[in-house]
């Protein structure tokens, strides 16, 4: 790379210049290059660099060259690139005359640009990674400008290397040259190393190192095979793995992280290697395969938990993903034998292994060896570790796709984020804050909203620390200063008191935004709608504008406020908390609401306080009610017998929503719901049908059907009653692949259009973005 070429001292009236400014990601994915190519190509001269603002282009030559390389430009570009905008002036009368094209130092200005996603090794570096002779064979950190670490390396922006981890690896003369060089495809690929001059692995015991001359990848893998619980460092964190076809392994590994049922991904070398086992279509194929390598939810088949057994216990879905880094393949490599050929990452593979982010129970995924070393002591028996450090904690991505063959986030974190999400209009920098369950937090600049990755459930320490970690980190990297903070309406979260303190820190406003109003605004915010709409919102729980819980909400949405049309009749909450992870305790409500108190004792006799709930809901200080609609699914499955106590969020209705999938539909209960004129919905007549239910999946299906009925006739009064027929539908609930699919479908017969979560999670993980649209839309 060089400074600007100074021009040539030659005029031609027949010699146009255009400047192009181009936004969007288009630093460290290789655009210059692209630029410097086709320039050439088309035998244009000028220069382009990058800037705060994106990428800088001044070109010069015919007018017919000049139009073709305009209209090729965003058409052609690197498979990691994003264009957003284009804009061009010419320069007939000021021209300034070049020889050649060059790539010239980066410019300055006020930063508008952002760091790229971290992307799956691409088949070119694989080949080179898996050919004997090649430099870089059997290198763990091999990468290009089309894939490899960005996001998760990088401190601060411009994105160049001595802003990133790598900036303690001096690069030797080769890696240099392929650096500097525009046509090689690692010229300014930041992370650029190899075995001379890069970083290393190394196999440690807790913090004693194992071998110093054995190959680290192989002692991994004899380990695995020996089922022995590793932690391996990844791009984001470090993941614990184990042979996910050894029982004893997989039961230790459950039993050391605390994580009795629910359910692992894994990991297999490709889609051929797992397709006997779940059901998988065109779509979760390329989601798979794809550079951002997300796990994927896939539908068991037959026989699936007899090889994988204790994977997902009970569950319908597995969550799958493929390798996306060198030292994951390596693994793969190892166990087919270490073959010198390519074509064995495209051949079936017996290994499947557990991936699970590396952490204590509820704490955030570890990414600093000596953290690693110490708090993963008692859960893995080696570590892998390398020493090229992790700039910012970022877990997997988790998707499935919908009925409607839609991608539906569960957690949007590694391969996606920092992507911004386009807004309608430019507003106030915002910081929001999120909620408590799945946190995120979303800053905006400009007419972007970028949602972080998924940080957890702020209550522990660690959790916490993160949230103001990646704050810190958002801040920094974007150059904002907010000119206000959202944060939940619920006095106790810690997200609340963090924005407090922000707020007198800073001297901004704050704003305290209603959690279920938030949900629906995320979706609005990402469709780009600022009509009245319908809100549905179904979920858990969140503090409702009244102070009790709320959770099974229809609304008017009219700009930044709401109007609460309707919501679910409210069910009480025997022991508060403790209802929300005991379905038999909701079971127990219905029950007492249905004036069949007396069976509460002997159908939940394992639980010790089912003989004295009665006395609890009987006391209606001892049972705040709630209108969520979570509580109803586990009342539901308490009722049927499945699921008495949870051992993670949100079970029940998992557990209720795989057993409606394997009956699929049945016809809705006639009568099993009221809907009232003050727009309250009633399912307890559904309920008492339940109570009496002895086939368990039918009973589940049958929960399903009434309920999307109910809902679609909720709605649809709704839309009679305000004269709009759209609906935003967001909350936890609707992570629900069976209750979607049936409500979505009962909505558009009746000619309503159905809004939902597409590029952030339905659940608390898209709170911050639309707390951020609410935010901007009042101080504009």
């Amino acid at each position: 790379m060089n400074t600007a070429p100074q021009p040539l001292e030659v005029h031609d009236a027949t010699v146009l210049q255009r400047r192009l400014r181009v936004t969007g990601i288009v630093q460290g994915v290789g655009f210059r290059p692209y630029v410097w190519h086709l320039a050439h190509e088309l035998k244009l001269r000028g220069w382009v660099r990058n800037d705060a603002v994106g990428v800088d282009i001044l070109i010069e030559g015919d007018i017919e060259s000049i139009d073709i390389f305009t209209k090729r430009l965003p058409l052609e570009i690197p498979p990691l690139a994003s264009v957003y905008a284009i804009a061009w002036d010419n320069f007939n009368e000021s021209a300034e005359y070049y020889a050649d094209f060059s790539i010239v130092d980066s410019g300055s200005g006020t930063l508008s640009t952002m760091i790229g996603h971290d992307t799956a090794l691409c088949r070119d570096c694989l080949t080179d990674m898996f050919t004997p002779g090649n430099r870089r064979w059997l290198y763990p950190f091999i990468n290009c400008t089309h894939c490899g670490p960005r996001y998760t390396l990088t401190y601060k922006l411009p994105y160049d290397r001595a802003q990133t981890s790598m900036n303690v690896f001096p690069m030797c003369l080769l890696c240099e040259q392929e650096y500097r060089n525009p046509s090689d495809r690692r010229f300014h690929a930041e992370p650029i190393a190899c075995a001379t001059c890069g970083p290393r692995l190394q196999l440690v015991d807790m913090g004693v190192l194992l071998s110093s001359t054995e190959d680290p990848v192989g002692a991994t893998w004899r380990c695995l095979e020996q089922g022995k619980i590793v932690a391996i460092k990844g791009l984001g964190g470090f993941h614990l793995a184990c042979d996910a076809r050894n029982d004893l392994a997989v039961r230790k590994l459950r039993q050391r992280k605390d994580r009795d049922e629910k359910p692992f991904a894994v990991m297999v070398a490709n889609v051929e290697s797992i397709i006997q086992w779940v059901e998988i279509n065109e779509t979760e194929n390329e989601l798979l395969n794809s550079a951002e390598r997300p796990i994927v939810l896939l539908r068991k088949k037959t026989g699936a938990d007899g090889v994988l057994v204790d994977i997902a216990p009970g569950l319908d879905w597995i969550g799958v993903m493929l390798p996306y880094t060198p030292i994951h393949w390596l693994l793969f490599h190892q166990a087919a034998g270490q073959p010198t050929h390519v074509g064995w990452m495209d051949e079936v593979q017996s290994l499947m292994l557990v991936m699970t982010s590396a952490n204590p129970c509820g704490e955030p995924i570890v990414i600093k060896n000596d953290e690693a070393i110490q708090r993963l002591k008692t859960i893995a028996d080696v570590i892998l570790l390398h020493d090229r450090d992790i700039a910012v904690r970022c877990d997997d991505s988790v998707v499935r796709m919908t009925a409607e063959n839609a991608v539906q986030f569960i957690r949007r974190a590694r391969g996606y984020t920092p992507r911004s999400i386009r807004l309608s209009h430019t507003g106030p920098s915002v910081l929001a804050l999120g909620g408590y369950l799945k946190n995120t937090i979303c800053t905006t600049r400009n007419n972007e909203a970028f949602v972080s990755q998924h940080i957890g459930s702020l209550n522990n320490a660690e959790t916490c620390n993160m949230l103001m970690e990646v704050t810190e980190y958002y801040l920094s990297m974007l150059k904002v200063r907010p000119e206000i903070i959202a944060h939940d309406m619920h006095p106790d979260f810690f997200s609340t008191s963090y924005a407090q303190q922000l707020s007198a820190e800073w001297d901004v406003p704050i704003i305290g935004v209603q959690h279920h109003h938030a949900h629906i605004a995320a979706v609005l915010a990402e469709h780009n709608i600022v009509d009245r709409v319908l809100g549905l919102a179904l979920d858990g729980v969140g503090m409702g504008s009244d102070g009790t819980a709320w959770g099974g909400e229809l609304f008017l949405i009219e700009g930044n406020s709401f109007n609460r049309l309707g919501n679910l009749s409210l069910l009480p909450l025997p022991g508060g908390d403790k209802a929300a992870k005991e379905p038999w305790r909701m079971a127990a409500a219905a029950l007492f609401l249905m004036g069949r108190t007396e069976e509460i004792a002997y159908r939940f006799a394992k639980q010790p306080l089912a003989s004295k709930l009665d006395q609890v809901l009987g006391r209606s200080f001892l049972r705040p009610m709630t209108s969520s609609m979570g509580r109803w699914f586990d009342a539901a499955a308490g009722l049927l017998g499945l699921n008495e106590v949870m051992s993670y969020e949100g079970q029940a209705a998992m557990l209720l929503e795989g057993l409606a999938a394997q009956v699929g539909y049945v016809p809705p209960l006639v009568d099993g719901y009221i809907l009232g004129r003050d727009g309250q919905l009633d399912l307890l007549p559904l309920l008492t049908c339940l109570a009496d239910e002895k086939n368990i999946p039918f009973g589940a299906a049958l929960f399903h059907s009434t309920l999307a009925h109910a809902l679609a006739d909720w709605v649809q009064q709704a839309a009679q009653l305000t004269n709009v027929r759209t609906v935003a539908m967001a909350g936890g609930c609707f992570l629900n692949h069976v209750l979607s699919h049936q409500l979505t479908q009962l909505l558009r017969i009746q000619n309503i259009q159905v809004l939902t979560a597409q590029r952030i999670p339905p659940n608390d993980g898209g709170l911050s973005l639309g707390q951020s649209w609410i935010a901007m839309q009042k101080l504009n």
